[in-house]
């Protein structure tokens, strides 16, 4: 009877829908450590994908087993290391690995925040500014998101076209997160291993592969205090075979969410007036954007002869967003908008990428992989509810909705490796793994419709002229080579380099020397040393935009741009870096796991958006990109312009820690308990000038480089009885400061000012979250929870640098602005 039971409960952990059916905690956590000494090091042809489908379903009923038994797990990591059936907990450098399971308990719908609530190195803005509240972006380690390099089953993933956060990241969220098996996420510098952007770590997404099974899925919620932002997803995976060698797995999903606005007696708009028409809490721009989107992942994998095997994965998002901008008031249109209006800025975003592959064995010995991928992403950018009245006196017409400007960002990349295994004088174990790569990328943009940008453009945000309009490519070829030594049992050696051309920024060599030494089965000692570097993107190079306020008018510029020149921009070169990390991975007694890192990240010509240029030189800078601002009504000083440029040096230096304990109760079930910690700090060592030898960065900007939380703490307790879960995470984030601009609430001799600032801190939140599971039988599962219980928020801005009065967080705070989040969650697995 009770081998019946297990067998039942193998068979159903094997199934897609078993994903979700409890947490699993492989965050380097091993039940048994295995040595890469013990891996034959004969070169082997490649399993075919029904042979690698049957041994990943037997991998996880042993975890499932082990799981049971001992209480821990380990997953094998293909990420930051060339060698084969390497884990986790053996890594030389820190690499954690995250589960399907861990990401669903966040209770987070969107990819991006479920990634930032488990991995306290990892943070997301809470709100952004225009466009940028339309696209999400990571950072690691407080670096820019540019600096976070993301793969998808090891090959590079596409960025956005649309600029967000200062970079054109790659939007985490445009990826189903039920196609995903697990996350390898790798804090350390790997430029020389992946190429460009890999200064902060790598991200690399393993999707699901299984040839079985059918799951499905519901979940909505919606933010209780507000009472708005309400929220759902539904989504299906699945897989099936593919001949007798093969298989097949699609994955979708549909999400949705509501405008949550901030609202309450601190956002009243400082403009009205006792007895306006109009209500003073009309002015919803302290809000999350209203968010529609689609996904869609097929995943496959065939042998096609002896030893050789295709493969592919095709994903496609699409997106539409709506973010408001400032409220308008009556009085500034009363014909057409008598009741006053908020315009819209709104994308249309599609994004795809297919990579197509082939790979096989025993080719001079070597196992080998060549792999072509294409990816775009294709953002419309609108505004409604909106006009240009500039324009309708000219023309006598203005539309109220229109295309501000497109911006498509495409990268085509074929990469060619190879691998082999072998002793060296029958002594020394070493793997060698060499490859090239080749990547054309592109960039877009194209004008806004004429009413969007002539006469001053459409009010909230203005369009793209054909001034700053283009396409530029650049084409970038690089190979690597890459020794895994074993000189001594116990000593892993791994050098890597890379060499790497771009057409338009040059030659670039990089390296990676990293180290681990196991002192005793319990305590093992790491480090590494690299140099990195990340070409300018072409977005930085040539990115414009351009918003309107009430007030006001700030724009960005095109670094390369003849109107950037005018203020003070010069060519953007490479960012080149240095990181130095060692760390010690503790094991005190069984199924208690300690890991501590320091780091120091050394980052030269730093790109960063620029000082603003306040005044009439903005004005004139703007007007040569082709717009051109009534500013009659507009004070100078409230007109400013900037660009990407090589601002600063940087030093950033931290500490990761990451502890976990599993106490198993016997009858009582499991309990999982673990603690992540990351410390970080960012200095700026050194400011570049600019071609008119003034300072690209001011004490603003300086300080605005470390605007997220110096510190971070994720602690968490799963436990699991009988058919019950409970998931109880605590999250503490830590203070931030920044230097806020004086806005309209301000004295006149402070209002705008680019020298003096107002000090702001933002202190240290701890939120509290809940989630509670029961298992129905066998097929069905209902979960639910909250997070942020206690409704924790920012702190309130001063007055006296809220702009307009509705404003009242700090625009780079990471604590939701939303508050606390409830929801319900229905799982189905046949």
């Amino acid at each position: 009877m009770l081998k019946s039971r297990l067998t039942r409960r193998l068979v159903a952990s094997v199934s897609i829908g078993s994903l979700l059916s409890g947490i699993s905690y492989a965050s380097e956590t091993t039940a048994t450590r295995t040595h890469p000494l013990h891996v034959a090091h004969k070169a082997k042809a490649p399993a075919t994908a029904a042979q690698m489908a049957t041994r990943s379903a037997v991998v996880r009923r042993r975890a499932v087993v082990e799981r049971e038994a001992s209480g821990s797990g380990d997953a094998v990591i293909v990420t930051g290391t060339h060698a084969t059936n390497r884990r986790a907990r053996d890594s030389s450098s820190p690499i954690t690995v995250f589960s399907a399971q861990q990401l669903q308990a966040t209770g987070e719908l969107n990819l991006a925040s479920a990634l930032a609530r488990v991995d306290p190195s990892i943070t997301v803005s809470a709100l952004g500014n225009d466009t940028a509240a339309l696209t999400s972006s990571i950072r690691m380690r407080g670096l820019a998101p540019n600096e976070v390099l993301v793969l998808v089953d090891g090959k590079r993933r596409n960025i956005t076209g649309n600029m967000a956060d200062g970079s054109t990241p790659v939007d985490l969220n445009m990826i189903p997160a039920n196609a995903i098996d697990h996350i390898e996420v790798l804090r350390d510098g790997a430029a020389a291993m992946y190429g460009s952007d890999a200064i902060a770590g790598v991200i690399n997404i393993i999707t699901k592969k299984s040839s079985h099974g059918i799951h499905t899925y519901a979940q909505t919620g919606a933010n209780a205090y507000n009472g708005d932002g309400w929220q759902y997803q539904v989504g299906a995976d699945g897989g099936v075979k593919w001949g007798n060698d093969g298989y097949v797995h699609i994955s979708g999903q549909v999400y949705h969410a509501d405008h949550s606005v901030v609202s309450n007696r601190k956002t009243y708009d400082h403009r009205w007036s006792k007895g306006d028409s109009w209500d003073p809490n009309s002015n919803k721009i302290e809000s999350t954007p209203e968010e529609t989107r689609e996904n869609l992942a097929i995943n496959w994998g065939k042998g096609i002869t002896e030893g050789i095997q295709t493969y592919g994965l095709i994903t496609y998002a699409h997106r539409h967003a709506e973010a408001y901008e400032n409220y308008r008031t009556p009085s500034t249109l009363p014909e057409i908008y008598p009741y006053g209006f908020s315009p819209l800025e709104t994308i249309e975003e599609n994004n795809f990428q297919a990579n197509l592959g082939l790979k096989g064995g025993n080719f001079l010995g070597f196992n080998w992989d060549l792999s072509t991928l294409y990816g775009e992403d294709d953002d419309d950018i609108g505004i409604k509810n909106t006009y240009n009245a500039n324009y309708a006196k000219i023309y006598g017409w203005s539309p109220t909705t229109t295309r501000a400007a497109t911006y498509r960002m495409s990268q085509w990349t074929t990469n060619l490796d190879l691998r082999r295994n072998f002793n060296i004088a029958n002594l020394v174990p070493m793997t060698l793994a060499f490859g090239g790569e080749h990547r054309l990328e592109m960039y877009t943009i194209k004008a806004g419709n004429a009413a969007s940008y002539l006469e001053g453009g459409t009010s909230g945000y203005a369009g793209i002229s054909p001034v700053s309009a283009g396409t530029w490519q650049r084409n970038v070829w690089a190979g690597y080579i890459d020794g895994d030594f074993h000189p001594l049992k116990k000593w892993d050696l791994d050098f890597a380099g890379r060499f790497e051309h771009y057409t338009d920024a040059g030659n670039t060599e990089t390296g990676k020397v990293t180290t681990r030494y196991d002192v005793t089965r319990r305590i093992a000692v790491r480090a590494t040393i690299s140099n990195g570097f990340r070409a300018p993107t072409l977005a930085e190079e040539h990115y414009s935009s351009l918003s309107v306020s009430p007030t006001g008018v700030s724009g960005t510029l095109g670094a390369n741009s003849s109107a950037a020149r005018t203020i003070g921009a010069s060519k953007l070169k490479p960012e080149r870096s240095t990181s130095v990390e060692g760390g010690i991975v503790l094991e005190p007694v069984d199924r208690f796991h300690i890991s501590a890192d320091v780091y120091q990240i050394n980052i030269r010509d730093r790109i960063l958006s620029a000082s603003n240029i306040v005044g009439q030189s903005a004005l004139d800078a703007i007007s040569l990109a082709g717009v051109s601002v009534d500013s009659s009504d507009l004070s100078l000083s409230n007109i400013k312009a900037n660009y990407y440029a090589n601002a600063a040096s940087t030093r950033t230096q931290g500490l990761d820690i990451q502890a976990d304990y599993r106490l198993p109760l016997h009858r009582y079930g499991n309990l999982n308990l673990s603690m992540m910690l990351n410390l970080n700090r960012t200095v700026v060592s050194h400011v570049n000038t600019n071609i008119f030898g003034n300072a690209f960065a001011n004490a603003q900007t300086r300080t605005n480089i470390q605007s997220y939380p110096r510190s971070k703490i994720v602690l968490n307790a799963h436990w699991d009885v009988g058919k019950w879960s409970v998931n109880v995470r605590e999250n503490r984030y830590g203070s931030s400061k920044s230097l806020m601009t004086y806005e309209d609430a301000a004295p006149s001799s402070l209002k705008y000012s680019n020298t003096i600032w107002y000090s702001f801190e933002n202190t240290p939140v701890w939120t509290t979250d809940l989630q509670v599971g029961y298992r129905v039988n066998s097929y069905w599962r209902a979960t639910i929870g909250a997070n942020n219980i206690f409704n924790m928020r920012p702190r309130v801005v001063s007055p006296l640098t809220n702009y307009l009065g509705p404003k009242i967080y700090d625009s780079g705070s990471t604590l939701s602005i939303a508050g606390g989040y409830y929801f319900a969650r229905i799982d189905a697995s046949f």
